[in-house]
């Protein structure tokens, strides 16, 4: 009987199309959009003849535009169109120089569209789950550009459970890590993630459950942790016994190699303590007197038992024509030699 009024159905539309020459507009017209990858979908209508085509348009400022044109496939993508703002879409079903009417139908990709499970990446400790959260990728735009880029509001929804219990925690966090704590060592537990939008009140797909196992115990002991503190202590104690008994040592020494009761020689004082000395004069030369002069002497000796194989032996000395006090001594200690000693002195000349 179902099948005869299936045959029944087919006929009246058979006859409905050849009487009136129309045909019927395309039936479950919907927009599938999931993080912005927005295609229009709807299914072929009751028609007796085949090659039916179908045409999708979207309402812009001049009008309807063409996205699908005399397709005979039964979807249209629509992701070109802006994230924000209602846009206006229609579709028709056409045969030959026939169409259908069209089946319009408003969308909004922000508000519409259905936010995408997130990724994530999860790191075991002992007591601890650290996981890292990644938003929905949006296709036809840049890579840094996610989901979350789109909305004023984003914040991410996580439920973990231990493996094969019935009882599920949730926490919420807006951020894109969250740290679960106070948990079993060794115990496998189940996480999953979905994006959530606060003001809009409105939640995205769950990811697929991802079950890990927590890592072993390895608490330090607390006696460890203070015998640790109290061998660091004595060790930093030690060094700095050491530190000061060589600094004592090296004191120790430089007062013996230079005691206190060592002072300056007293013409080292008497020549820094004048004070028409310049600081400068340890770092100068001395200046040589271009205009002195020297007159020779000489001086000759006799000796009783020399005189005859030398009977004269001469030194040659030169003394300035204008000398110092100094100078002055001494010639009058050569002098003195020479009362003392036959001596004769005489110029260059004379000899």
């Amino acid at each position: 009987m179902a099948w005869a009024r299936s045959l029944a159905g087919w006929l009246g539309i058979w006859l409905l199309v050849s009487a009136l020459g129309m045909i019927p507009p395309p039936e479950n017209v919907k927009m599938n959009s999931v993080n912005f990858k927005s295609v229009l979908q709807w299914e072929p209508p009751a028609f007796p003849k085949e090659n039916l085509t179908f045409t999708a348009q979207y309402l812009s400022y001049w009008g309807f535009q063409d996205v699908c044109k005399n397709t005979t496939i039964t979807e249209c993508d629509f992701s070109i169109l802006s994230k924000y703002g209602d846009h206006t879409l229609r579709v028709r079903a056409e045969f030959a120089d026939e169409h259908s009417d069209w089946v319009n139908i408003t969308f909004c990709p922000v508000e519409d569209t259905i936010i995408g499970p997130p990724r994530m990446h999860i790191e075991m400790l002992a007591d601890s789950l650290h996981m890292r959260f990644l938003a929905p990728e949006v296709e036809n735009e840049p890579e840094t550009w996610t989901m979350k880029n789109f909305y004023d509001s984003w914040a991410y929804k996580v439920q973990y459970w231990k493996n094969g219990t019935d009882e599920k925690f949730e926490v919420t966090t807006q951020y894109d890590f969250e740290v679960l704590r106070d948990l079993e060592p060794q115990t496998t537990y189940c996480i999953q993630v979905q994006g959530f939008l606060p003001v809009q009140n409105k939640a995205g797909k769950w990811s697929e459950p991802v079950c890990k196992q927590t890592a072993t115990d390895e608490t330090t002991p607390s006696w460890m942790v203070a015998l640790i503190l109290i061998a660091s202590v004595f060790v930093v104690f030690l060094f700095l016994l050491g530190c000061f008994a060589l600094l004592w040592f090296i004191y120790k020494k430089t007062k013996h190699t230079f005691p206190s009761g060592n002072s300056l020689p007293q013409h080292l004082k008497e020549f820094l303590g004048h004070p028409h000395h310049s600081p400068l004069l340890f770092f100068s030369f001395p200046l040589s007197d271009e205009n002195e002069v020297f007159d020779k002497l000489s001086v000759i000796t006799e000796d009783c038992e020399g005189s005859k194989q030398n009977p004269r032996v001469s030194w040659t000395l030169e003394v300035p024509s204008k000398p110092g006090p100094q100078e002055d001594d001494s010639k009058d200690e050569a002098l003195s030699v020479g009362h003392s000693d036959p001596l004769l002195l005489t110029s260059d000349s004379e000899v």
